[in-house]
């Protein structure tokens, strides 16, 4: 057990918390998933978030499976629930590190006990640099590795690493990029590759390439897929200039991969990598773990008009077999009108910057009703989420609503606390976040 998982049995969650029932005595996180407590049942406060265990373990059980039927490796991205003992439950599924957006969040699953990160993103310039040194100085026995698409950051960091003894190698992925941050050509790449081998250390070196296709995604399909393949083509194009450069017996990492256009990546990158025998492919989803009711329900049927997932020679339909494991929920607390129902969730609680929530189930007086066919969300307020319902619809003040949720990174991080259900929606465990 990690200092930090001791350290939150611990830790007191009461009713200033989302979900712990008002005038409960405090109780530990392992506590808390022996109440026997289920969302619906009038005892916890509301509105809350929940974490399908079952589902979750079945999405994780797919995406492994395909990840080794491709030969290729997976570092998580912790972003999307910041729950290191859910990033401890995918290493121990078989992922091969985790990833972060920052240097926060890198403190977070270093102080939990992690030591294989990939920081996806650059950090700024000479300041951010001597942050990140600051915090790896306590950490020696680290394996990391950060995105770099600019000589100003190689100079950072190299300044950084050279003002101290106590800091481990530091690994330099040059990133290629279409839509937001990376390099824009080999040419671009080249320009950070010799900047990088003519101040190169034992402790400040290369270690691969890095990109991320999801920012190249446009409103048209088409020429995201054309995006798409240009940013993959130079990222395997790469890796033999860089082998001409460095001799074929040092490892390195080809990364990319989130959860919407991952099949595409391994489809390109998978024969320049399996080219090169010191080299490993690793992507970094993290949201499909998770899965949702919007941008990824979209986005896997996507994936499975592209043809599936291909698994040991099978084809799985990505869309039928990862399913939805977060839902938001939320009392009625209003029918002021015939076809208006107002709930008591809002933008404080729930993400619509890709889609609003969905409706799923009607519950009352401790049990499932009915699904909510029929009606939609169509705006909220901070507090509010108004609803539009189907004629005749069943739905009294008091009633508990289960909604689904899209883009799950920018829901969980209204939270501070991840209810884990079991199929009987009892509340069987408490993950901690740790979004700051």
């Amino acid at each position: 057990m990690s200092d930090l998982h001791a350290a939150t049995e611990n830790v007191l969650i009461d009713d200033r918390v989302r979900g712990f029932p008002p005038g409960h005595p405090p109780l530990s996180p392992a506590a808390v998933g022996m109440q026997g407590w289920k969302p619906y049942d009038g005892r916890m406060a509301l509105p809350l978030i929940s974490l399908d265990r079952r589902a979750f373990a079945g999405n994780v059980e797919l995406m492994m499976a395909y990840v080794k039927s491709h030969s290729a490796d997976i570092a998580p991205h912790a972003k999307t629930p910041m729950s290191t003992a859910l990033a401890d439950a995918l290493l121990s599924a078989g992922a091969w590190g985790t990833t972060v957006a920052d240097i926060r969040q890198a403190a977070v699953l270093l102080k939990a006990g992690q030591r294989r990160l990939i920081l996806a993103n650059e950090i700024g310039g000479a300041a951010a640099a001597r942050r990140l040194a600051a915090l790896l100085g306590h950490y020696p026995d680290a394996e990391f590795h950060i995105f770099v698409d600019s000589t100003a950051l190689v100079e950072a960091l190299r300044s950084a690493w050279l003002e101290r003894a106590d800091l481990p190698p530091l690994g330099l992925l040059v990133e290629f990029g279409a839509g937001r941050a990376g390099l824009r050509s080999v040419e671009a790449a080249t320009a950070i590759l010799d900047a990088i081998l003519a101040v190169e250390t034992h402790a400040f070196r290369l270690t691969g390439i890095a990109a991320y296709e999801g920012a190249a995604a446009t409103a048209n399909a088409d020429e995201t897929m054309l995006r798409i393949d240009a940013l993959m083509a130079m990222t395997s194009d790469f890796l033999p200039k860089i082998r001409a450069r460095i001799g074929k017996e040092r490892p390195l990492l080809v990364t990319s991969g989130g959860s919407v256009f991952f099949d595409i990546v391994v489809a390109r990158l998978s024969a320049a990598v399996a080219a090169d025998p010191a080299c490993r492919l690793v992507l970094r989803s993290g949201a499909i773990f998770f899965h949702d009711h919007g941008v990824y329900e979209r986005g896997l049927a996507g994936l499975d008009a592209r043809g599936g997932l291909r698994i040991g020679g099978e084809t799985v339909s990505a869309a039928a077999g990862f399913r939805p494991a977060l839902r938001v929920w939320a009392e009625v607390l209003s029918r002021p009108e015939p076809q208006l129902a107002i709930s008591g969730m809002g933008m404080r609680d729930v993400a619509m910057d890709q889609d609003l929530p969905r409706p799923l189930g009607l519950y009352r007086n401790g049990a499932r009703l009915t699904d909510l066919e029929g009606a939609r969300v169509f705006r909220l307020n901070d507090q509010h989420a108004f609803m539009i319902l189907a004629d005749g619809s069943d739905v009294a003040v008091g009633d508990v609503i289960e909604f689904g949720i899209s883009h799950p990174c920018t829901c969980l991080d209204r939270h501070a606390i991840l209810y884990g259900l079991d199929p009987d929606h009892s509340v069987t465990a408490a993950y901690l976040t740790s979004f700051g």
